[in-house]
């Protein structure tokens, strides 16, 4: 898939979730390890899903991480914890701000692979920065889809229900702690509530 350069590139891993994104990423990490490549991990502070500096997918695999903060100076940080790794991985990106794009950018500009994963629609279905400007500045992009809950077509979505009803289209985008839960589901099952 990848050509062999000297040249560093952009790789983006993108879906809805429960898609397979992290654990692709997790996969892509584990082939360049076993090539002898060194890897740095980042994840964003919004994540506690599977422990501070874990990279972690719903299937139960693991990678340590550096947590980021999820502002601009936090983003603009990341180059200062390399220690000359050929890889760079982003896990969740998609809490990240606009800012992770240039990162990436002058990352693969400096020689490095940059594999970078998130989901690239808000529970809206509208797209989700920085994700989409990565996309359109990447080498490689690779949209997985999940299985719709619903009626098992594909799904490109992310249904956000909150007490078991979709959530509403002024919902913040990005929700801490609340009592919410998503599934993944297909365009036509997909269900935003406005007034």
């Amino acid at each position: 898939m990848h050509a062999i350069t000297n040249s560093g590139w952009v790789e983006v891993i993108t879906g809805s979730m429960f898609s397979g994104k992290t654990e692709e990423l997790l996969r892509r990490l584990r082939r360049a390890e076993i090539a002898g490549q060194s890897v740095a991990a980042f994840t964003p502070a919004i994540d506690d899903r599977y422990g501070e500096a874990t990279l972690g997918s719903h299937a139960g695999r693991t990678w340590e991480a550096t947590v980021v903060d999820t502002t601009a100076e936090g983003v603009s940080k990341i180059p200062s914890h390399l220690n000359g790794e050929e890889v760079v991985a982003i896990d969740e990106a998609n809490f990240f701000p606009g800012e992770l794009v240039e990162v990436c950018q002058n990352l693969a500009s400096d020689g490095r692979r940059v594999v970078v994963s998130g989901t690239d629609q808000t529970f809206r279905g509208e797209p989700f920065d920085p994700i989409p400007q990565l996309m359109a500045v990447a080498e490689y992009v690779e949209k997985f889809q999940a299985i719709c809950t619903q009626c098992g077509e594909p799904a490109t979505r992310n249904q956000r229900l909150i007490e078991g009803e979709p959530a509403h289209y002024d919902d913040p985008t990005i929700m801490v702690g609340a009592e919410e839960s998503y599934e993944a589901r297909c365009r036509n099952c997909h269900v935003v509530e406005r007034d």
